[in-house]
């Protein structure tokens, strides 16, 4: 952990940083749902171009199960990219909280907890 390049510092997260990240998580899982809308409409509105052969219904039966898959597996990346949107936003707020609290600590006018009560030297 000495190696990074903040030196002796193991963790330096910028507030700034988590909350200009968050909302671009969020964008691009508003893309990749749409993108998902679009490639599912598009390939339910084509039907079944293949036809109904007999040698034709190993072809479907694999194709339909490969589209779930794929919608599935999609559908989860998009869940995926929000919740760490949420995450980034969540932790940011969390952040700010802990270095108020923080500094709260070290000073004569202290911070309130939850419940209203001050703490903080006197």
């Amino acid at each position: 952990m000495g190696d990074s390049p903040g030196g002796d510092k193991v963790l330096d997260i910028k507030t700034a940083d988590l909350k200009s990240s968050a909302p671009v998580f969020h964008e691009q899982s508003q893309k990749l749902s749409e993108a998902l809308t679009t490639l599912v409409r598009t390939l339910d509105g084509l039907g079944k171009p293949w036809g109904q052969d007999d040698g034709v219904k190993e072809f479907e039966a694999g194709y339909t199960a490969q589209q779930k898959a794929i919608e599935s597996a999609t559908g989860t990346l998009v869940l995926g990219l929000v919740s760490i949107h949420e995450a980034l936003a969540d932790m940011s707020d969390g952040h700010v909280d802990n270095d108020e609290l923080i500094a709260g600590m070290f000073t004569k006018k202290g911070v309130a907890d939850s419940a209203g009560h001050g703490k903080g030297a006197k």
